[in-house]
């Protein structure tokens, strides 16, 4: 019995191993097809997130001649990229990261002359994503709720505290708080002052950023109360704790 209270873990396992499977395939992914594409034929980019700019020649961002609002640049005097006319893999993972990343050239690495599909932080957010997918299949539990299946990663011993007090809540957002926090302060102080991070320093806080959501992402899809067939009661947690409902206030 696992310690849950459930005879296996198949279902924690093999969303952990699709999270972490799918991430990987992305991460090195952004590495392999700009190594194999011909040498300098992706020029320096510098995209909108959310969008599409480098579709096509006549697309937005082939079309800018001068950066506006810190973003696009000359891309005349770079040269012009569709990732449409890339074969149909690059195309597909330039098109992904055309869409999801800004493709800021001075926040990119380079590999053989071509800019990376995305940029620095994303590489970050895609390691920290498959490191905490990988990391909720070997340890990750289903409890039930979201919350109780993200902490079932920590030991259970090291969680006595929290659940005889619940402070269940309180402990995940302590951990987002850990992971995400990095990221957010380096991100809105490039964006809010003159302040402007380094490629490590983007590699370091999007790591984190995506290790809880690799473990968020694994927590939610295993979450499953179906799978306790003599109910809520039948979860076990730290502790000892037990899943009760709250009684209903008697009418005065």
């Amino acid at each position: 019995m696992e310690r849950n209270g459930l005879e296996g873990r198949k279902r924690e396992f093999k969303v952990g191993n699709w999270v972490g499977g799918i991430s990987t395939f992305f991460l090195i992914s952004f590495f392999l097809v700009p190594a194999y594409l011909p040498t300098d034929s992706v020029p320096d980019l510098s995209g909108r997130a959310n969008m599409f700019d480098y579709g096509y020649e006549d697309s937005w961002g082939n079309l800018q001649t001068s950066e506006s609002n810190g973003v696009g640049h000359n891309q005349t005097a770079e040269g012009k990229f569709a990732w449409t006319e890339l074969d149909p893999f690059a195309a597909f993972i330039y098109g992904f990261g055309d869409l999801n990343c800004h493709n800021k050239a001075d926040r990119s690495w380079e590999i053989n002359g071509n800019q990376m599909p995305v940029c620095v932080r994303d590489i970050g957010i895609f390691l920290g994503l498959a490191i905490g997918g990988f990391l909720f299949s070997r340890r990750g539990l289903n409890r039930w709720t979201i919350r109780d299946s993200f902490l079932s990663i920590f030991p259970d011993d090291r969680l006595e505290m929290v659940y005889r007090k619940n402070l269940r809540l309180k402990a995940v957002m302590l951990v987002a708080v850990i992971l995400v926090a990095p990221m957010a302060f380096d991100g809105f102080g490039q964006m809010l002052t003159s302040y402007e991070s380094t490629a490590t320093m983007r590699l370091l806080t999007g790591t984190p950023f995506g290790l809880f959501l690799g473990l968020y992402l694994s927590a939610a899809f295993s979450s499953k109360p179906k799978s306790f067939d003599s109910g809520a009661g039948a979860v076990l947690l730290p502790a000892g704790s037990k899943f009760t409902l709250a009684k209903p206030q008697e009418e005065e």
